[in-house]
């Protein structure tokens, strides 16, 4: 099994609200990223708006409808109620509900299930009655995945930011990724799927392919725009889901 690859806007909706224009284009760059093969776009809408715009939501999801009815919208964001009214405004086909501060600049770190389960549980299932897939943003730990199926979450999303920071120390690095093998194994046997994301990049696609073989899903921002600064956004595209191949 391939895992799908769904894009990231937020890197470019950043560069985009430097200026007071319309460029880059966020709608234009997402078609290019599913005409090329991308599953999905995913977004973050923050309560600030640094990044993604709540006004943006809306031609996401048209795109989505009208041109790649086969592909996914993936809204990510911690679950305040203006949040949740914004998903279900855009009927997304994923939530991926994340722990995050409205002061973070990135999202750093994964819920804790123990502590917040009770505040979870309502939310999820509030999106569960709408249809919506939903995926929870977890730090690598094998106790973790059952947790979140208790809840009721379909996936997990498994936070690959400290695997990725460990880019210059193959020790480390090493270390970090038996920690993703060991949770989706954990997950695995706890039945809910796996999805993965933050700071991935060609480079360190393959070994987390190889090492979590029921891996569902990416979402890539940061590193799929910056190789699209190189060779173009279907081209980043494109290098990506050859990474992601088993």
């Amino acid at each position: 099994m391939t895992a799908s690859l769904s894009v990231n806007l937020n890197a470019i909706a950043m560069l985009r609200n430097r200026r007071d224009l319309p460029w880059p284009n966020v709608i234009s760059l997402g078609r290019i990223a599913l005409a090329a093969g991308a599953s999905g776009l995913t977004v973050h809408p923050r309560p600030d708006e640094r990044h993604i715009r709540f006004s943006d939501l809306p031609a996401i999801r048209a795109l989505i409808d009208d041109e790649f009815p086969q592909a996914e919208f993936n809204i990510e964001g911690y679950p305040t109620r203006e949040f949740l009214d914004l998903v279900a405004a855009n009927e997304p086909e994923q939530v991926t509900l994340v722990p995050d501060d409205p002061a973070q600049s990135t999202s750093d770190h994964g819920w804790n299930l123990q502590r917040d389960a009770e505040f979870l549980r309502p939310v999820i299932s509030e999106l569960k009655a709408q249809g919506i897939r939903v995926s929870l943003f977890i730090d690598p730990d094998p106790d973790t995945p059952a947790m979140a199926k208790a809840l009721g979450a379909d996936r997990v999303e498994l936070y690959t930011g400290p695997y990725a920071g460990a880019y210059d120390d193959p020790r480390l690095e090493a270390s970090e990724l038996a920690k993703l093998e060991s949770t989706a194994a954990a997950a695995a046997k706890a039945g809910i799927a796996v999805n993965a994301g933050h700071d991935l990049t060609v480079v360190n696609l393959p070994a987390l392919v190889k090492k979590v073989p029921n891996l569902v899903e990416v979402s890539i921002g940061h590193g799929l725009t910056a190789d699209a600064l190189v060779h173009g956004m279907s081209g980043a595209v494109e290098r990506f889901l050859n990474a992601l191949q088993p």
